[in-house]
């Protein structure tokens, strides 16, 4: 018990006077159901009649309303949040339900009302009470919004356009999260993302607050997923299953109505498309590499000539277009600062035009996107652009080669081969492999990673064009054809489009040789037929595999070489194939993990290679 005499030096209620070019609010804003949302407001000094950037996160709103003791918001909020606040928008970021300072139950991803959301609220309904409550309580609004956010806020933005409020006049899902199975954020074609996605369950869904930090028990994480073995069987040994996202995805493997029914393409696809839709998508992106593309491709269904949905495709990581320097990633120079000129060229003047004008974009086409290689913006009517030409084919060749011939008919087959080994994997990037967010971690640089550190194991196929000598434009998506046979049950087939720069490179003597990897996809076999229904693939028998790559705008310069990598395992990053078909790998038993022949077939009727969309 404190004495009664004595003086306490901290006020019970301390307001501060500062003066800054600010005001920032922090209201709680009721929901339909009477849950009240934590919502931060940070309104510009002297703001009148000023657009509304609304930001639903569940990373801690507070927080990113406050990132220093600047009297700046500029400087309080994040990169492109502080900008736009500069050019007056009022900027809100608001905790999502259940999370942080919010009231209620966090669920990740919310699904819809509906099969798999019983209750009466979702992200759709608590976006439109939201804008409700905004245009009817910001005095210095002038009653239009958007909704803006990368990845998972990306996600809620998307959300908005369900059931969009009348206020809502334009979104901007930045590398959204889209389809969770297919190749977003936890799979990609069914190849669990273990690595990226334990952590993100256990740190975004163990605690209110985001607040429990990932167990870390090696310097180099690759021992610690070795010893654990299976993905089921470390979440088994951290107890996550107390934790119900991730009892969820181990009990839906596949591609069931459980991910098809909530992919947010599917969902906006089959409402009409009323507000325009700004979609940004990093051609690096190590989260979200699908969404933004899956999503603009749906709702272009609606909109052939691109007025209401628009696509920027940049040279960058996963949202590094709202928070980094986008003149370079890792040792990759792209010649000018491209996070900043999409922001100040086409977001504001999207954003402008919408919230403050009468709708009109004259000077922005359908499809603006960066090639890189050639590194200049390029403008286009729609994504893909409408091909010139029929995609550039290239084969696999003995020796390593690559090119336009097809392969001659022989008696006997021809085919490379390895050997897959579960013991050994092919790693994702070279070790020691240090967590997400760690020190020394290459997360966000990973995808541009030189790939020769691959490319000398024995268990990678290398296949490799002569120097060009002229340029390659390629614009679109490039699609692997692999006729290939494993001796195992089951197998993943990892597949890596290459830009191999020249021997020498004057003036960045370290990029001499570098393999820079333009678009890399994993495929599991068992789903090669039906992504909702796994199937043993039959040993020692060729299958044809297609392989979807991801999107690229990129030009193969006249000096450089186009090669093609395959492998079987892509370690940690995604969890070991065991090579024996059981029914959840999941749950694989180190039994159940097998070595397995690997043979790449490059004969007439069985002749792999890849199709180059190339540019008009």
């Amino acid at each position: 018990m404190s004495d009664p005499q004595e003086t306490n030096d901290i006020p019970a209620d301390f307001k501060p006077s500062i003066t800054g070019d600010h005001e920032r609010r922090e209201v709680m804003i009721p929901m339909r159901d009477g849950v009240k949302l934590f919502t931060a407001i940070v309104v510009p000094r002297g703001a009148h009649r000023a657009p509304i950037l609304l930001d639903r996160t569940p990373y801690a709103a507070a927080k990113a309303t406050r990132l220093n003791g600047s009297t700046h918001a500029a400087m309080l909020l994040l990169l492109f949040h502080g900008e736009l606040s500069q050019a007056g928008y009022i900027t809100v970021l608001q905790d999502v339900r259940g999370k942080h300072k919010s009231e209620g139950v966090y669920v990740m991803n919310r699904p819809l009302r509906g099969e798999f959301n019983p209750t009466s609220t979702d992200h759709a309904t608590d976006t439109w009470d939201t804008i409700e409550w905004l245009v009817n309580n910001v005095p210095e609004c002038n009653g239009r919004v958007a909704t803006i956010g990368i990845s998972y806020d990306g996600f809620t933005a998307l959300m908005s356009l369900v059931d969009p409020h009348p206020a809502l006049k334009a979104a901007v899902p930045i590398n959204p999260m889209v389809d969770g199975w297919m190749g977003d954020d936890w799979f990609h074609n069914g190849a669990f993302r273990q690595w990226l996605t334990l952590p993100y369950i256990w740190v975004q869904t163990a605690s209110k607050g985001a607040d429990l930090p990932w167990p870390v028990s090696r310097y180099d994480e690759y021992e610690s997923w070795m010893e654990a073995g299976s993905a089921g069987a470390m979440g088994q040994a951290l107890g996550m299953e107390q934790l119900p996202f991730w009892r969820r995805l181990t009990e839906h493997p596949d591609y069931d109505r459980f991910w098809s029914e909530q992919a947010m393409d599917r969902v906006l696809a089959a409402r009409p498309h009323t507000v325009p839709t700004l979609h940004v998508h990093s051609q690096w992106d190590s989260e979200d590499i699908v969404g933004a593309m899956s999503v603009h491709a749906a709702l272009a269904r609606q909109d052939p000539a691109g007025q209401r949905n628009r696509l920027v495709i940049g040279p960058w990581s996963h949202g590094g277009v709202g928070f980094t320097d986008g003149a370079s990633l890792g040792p990759i120079k792209f010649g000018s600062d491209t996070a900043k000129w999409f922001r100040r060229e086409l977001l504001r003047r999207f954003l402008d035009a919408h919230l403050r004008g009468d709708g009109t974009l004259p000077a922005m086409a359908p499809v603006t996107a960066f090639e890189t290689g050639s590194n200049v913006w390029r403008e286009f009517d729609t994504w893909p652009p409408a091909p010139a030409r029929p995609p550039h084919r290239l084969f696999m060749a003995a020796q390593g080669g690559l090119g336009p011939e097809s392969p001659p008919a022989t008696a006997e087959p021809a085919f490379d081969g390895y050997l897959s080994d579960p013991a050994k994997p092919v790693t994702h990037t070279p070790r020691p492999i240090r967590p997400k967010g760690g020190t020394a971690s290459n997360w966000d640089a990973w995808l541009v990673e030189d790939q020769r550190f691959a490319a000398d194991r024995p268990d990678v196929l290398v296949y490799c064009t002569p120097v060009l000598t002229e340029a390659v434009h390629v614009a679109g998506q490039p699609v692997a054809l692999l006729y290939a046979s494993t001796s195992g049950s089951d197998s993943d087939w990892i597949v890596k489009l290459i830009d191999v720069y020249p021997d020498e490179v004057p003036g960045d003597a370290p990029m001499g040789g570098y393999q820079l990897p333009v678009a890399m996809e994993v495929l599991r076999a068992r789903y090669r037929d039906d992504p909702a229904r796994p199937t043993a693939v039959p040993a020692d028998t060729v299958v044809r595999y297609r392989i979807a790559l991801p999107h690229v705008c990129h030009a193969f310069l006249p000096g450089h070489r186009i090669m093609v990598q395959v492998q079987s395992s892509w370690f940690p990053l995604y969890d070991r194939n065991p090579q024996t078909f059981v029914p959840n790998i999941f749950f694989a038993q180190p039994q159940d993990y097998v070595q397995a022949t690997q043979r790449v077939y490059r004969v007439a009727g069985a002749a792999s290679g890849i199709d180059l969309p190339l540019a008009p």
